[in-house]
């Protein structure tokens, strides 16, 4: 294949042979499972056994009781596609958020709605425009199918810097990323600052709002930019019961957007997408407010006790109001990779400014006890 046909115009051609439906599960898993730094590039995993995942921001106490008596009771389903289903809880959730069903694509967890984006972004040529560190799967898809990823760091507080997000936006800006609350880092925006911002960028640009912790924020903070969709803005919002809810491994979430888009989005889905079981599992968790709120004060609780001992060793971390925590790696990163794994903890380790950072997911609080101790002898 010639330089002159890029990954892009030979994605494209694809898209038109097979009527658009293209988007690769195995591309999307590999993406997931991408190192985050050179240290994760390096390293081999060569435990054999369990190990406490710290790793992958996931909900240690899920599903919920609800969801697995829902689960249970849909098992007679399993025989059948979901498409009934599907566009039944299309139905629920519009109610839910204050739009049409047209405003809702159900995706394979919000990772679909991440590549779906980042793909027909990519098509369009130009660029995708992101803070780092961030979750970046959208930006990481756009760059396999040769599109520009502008990047802005964070602020010194680990905080979204949304003037230097602003000015970073040129012409062949397709998609602004916004993560928030942000993974890897915790941090939230003030909810009117952020709301006030993407309205202005919707002007210029599609605005993606991931908000996939947001559940992790009490109720009364949980500001949403689905109601710059309802007010008709160019803005996307990508929701997940991956965390809060418990659901990672079963894979369903949800995206609200403009009518135009969702129908360009849908098309590039390889359908059907949605199995009976995790249909059934969402629908009941969607309105579970006591495991959410379970869940959030156990997060809070081990959230805080891990916090502190960053605190008394006077590690720097932003001011995370969720399930991860990224800090400064007191040795080099492969070493804490390997060392960890001995121990039996999995975590991740990025590269930003030049430096090595350690993701730690926040587990049960007793988890967080024993992880404390193993990481005190790994940094001796």
């Amino acid at each position: 294949m010639s330089k002159s046909i890029n990954r892009r115009e030979w994605f494209r051609s694809t898209l038109a042979l097979t009527g658009g439906l293209a988007v690769s599960t195995s591309l999307v898993n590999e993406l997931l499972a991408a190192p985050v730094s050179e240290a994760e590039r390096l390293f081999t995993p060569g435990r054999n056994g369990k190990l406490i995942r710290l790793g992958s921001n996931e909900n240690p106490y899920g599903p919920s009781a609800l969801a697995r008596k829902a689960i249970q009771e849909s098992m007679g389903e399993f025989n059948r596609y979901a498409f009934e289903p599907v566009a039944e809880f299309k139905k629920i959730l519009a109610e839910k958020e204050g739009v049409t069903p047209e405003h809702i694509l159900v995706v394979n967890g919000s990772s679909e709605t991440l590549c779906l984006v980042g793909m027909a972004s990519a098509l369009e040529g130009g660029a995708v425009l992101s803070a780092f560190p961030t979750f970046r799967s959208l930006m990481d898809y756009s760059v396999k199918l040769n599109a520009r990823w502008d990047r802005v760091d964070l602020d010194e507080y680990h905080v979204h810097n949304l003037e230097a997000l602003a000015s970073a936006v040129k012409p062949d800006t397709r998609v602004m990323f916004i993560c928030n609350p942000n993974n890897p880092t915790g941090t939230v925006l003030n909810g009117q600052k952020l709301a006030d911002f993407a309205l202005e960028m919707s002007k210029k640009t599609l605005v993606f709002s991931d908000e996939a912790y947001l559940e992790f924020l009490e109720p009364g903070e949980q500001r949403s930019m689905v109601e710059l969709v309802k007010q008709g803005h160019n803005v996307i919002v990508s929701r997940t019961f991956s965390k809060v809810y418990g659901l990672a491994g079963l894979r369903i979430g949800y995206a609200i957007g403009q009518p135009d888009l969702i129908r360009k989005l849908s098309a590039y889905q390889m359908g059907p997408v949605i199995n009976q079981a995790a249909l059934a599992a969402a629908k009941v968790s969607l309105n579970d407010k006591e495991f959410a709120k379970m869940t959030r004060e156990k997060n809070n609780e081990a959230l805080t006790y891990f916090q502190n001992y960053l605190d008394s060793k006077k590690w720097f971390h932003g001011k995370s109001r969720t399930n991860c925590v990224l800090f400064p790696a007191p040795k080099d990163g492969k070493t804490i990779l390997a060392e960890a794994e001995k121990k039996g903890y999995q975590i991740r380790v990025w590269d930003y400014q030049g430096k090595e950072w350690c993701r730690v997911s926040i587990g049960t609080l007793d988890e967080m006890k024993g992880f404390v101790k193993a990481f005190d002898s790994i940094v001796a």
